[in-house]
């Protein structure tokens, strides 16, 4: 059975850090583009960093470029979200996601839910002001 556990999600104040961990399990991910969605309390879920299988393609979503960055140790199976100068508003459910794999792009990146294949069940992150 495929798997993706997310961890490191917590309480932390404005300006803090948080670093993501995705475990995968079931199945190797290393030709699956890896991303990471987030979720505020009615709001919509939105993307927030995706790594493709290739190496060092990565892509950032506008609201958090500069401040978040995404990376995947293919060897251990994981994928990490680093967060930096948090701000209350990245307050949400973040979720790890991968593709369904083997998937070849084109000049684009997936960016929408519905590109993503497996999900994990979520990490709460709460940013205090």
């Amino acid at each position: 059975q495929v798997y993706l556990a997310e961890s490191g999600g917590g309480l932390v104040q404005a300006g803090g850090s948080l670093r993501l961990a995705c475990a995968t399990s079931g199945r190797s991910f290393d030709r699956h583009d890896m991303g990471w969605f987030r979720q505020a309390p009615g709001k919509e879920r939105e993307f927030v960093a995706r790594i493709g299988w290739e190496v060092g393609r990565t892509n950032i979503a506008d609201s958090v470029k500069g401040r978040f960055s995404i990376s995947r140790d293919h060897d251990r199976g994981m994928c990490y979200l680093q967060m930096d100068n948090l701000e209350p508003q990245d307050t949400a459910v973040y979720y790890c996601a991968a593709d369904r794999g083997d998937i070849y792009y084109f000049g684009r990146y997936p960016s929408r839910s519905f590109e993503y294949t497996y999900w994990g069940q979520g990490t709460q992150v709460t940013v205090s002001a």
